[in-house]
């Protein structure tokens, strides 16, 4: 923001900038580990997820965008990655169901077929 002002004692007009300060988030992961939140590492991973897929770059950039505006109206400074996490699978799941079940099955860790088909029949119900 641009404001004008005037000195008191001289009355010479002279110009300021403020810009506000966005908080720092830090991203508390499974392990324990802090680190600083990237809106770039969050939109490389949807792209992952959305390889080959009819999603354009756009959708998901609006994606991220809404994550994070979402992360920072919170109260806090501190997110647990799993908070992103389900937050990116929300987003996915309503930009392409396959792009959602590439995400799940890398963010929860999908151990067996079953587990797979399991989470693909929860979708198809839906």
């Amino acid at each position: 923001m641009r404001r004008r002002r005037e000195c008191l004692k001289c009355g010479k007009r002279f110009t300021t900038y403020e810009r506000t300060e966005l908080v720092e988030l830090r991203v508390v992961k499974k392990d324990g580990r802090q680190e600083q939140f990237d809106k770039n590492k969050l939109i490389a991973g949807m792209v992952k997820a959305c390889e080959k897929r009819p999603v354009n770059a756009e959708a998901i950039a609006h994606a991220a965008d809404e994550i994070e505006r979402e992360l920072r109206r919170r109260d806090e400074t501190e997110v647990k990655s799993s908070v992103i996490g389900e937050m990116v699978m929300a987003r996915l799941k309503r930009l392409d169901k396959v792009a959602y079940i590439r995400f799940a099955s890398v963010y929860r860790s999908f151990a067996d077929v079953e587990s797979f088909e399991e989470e693909a029949k929860k979708l198809m119900k839906k």
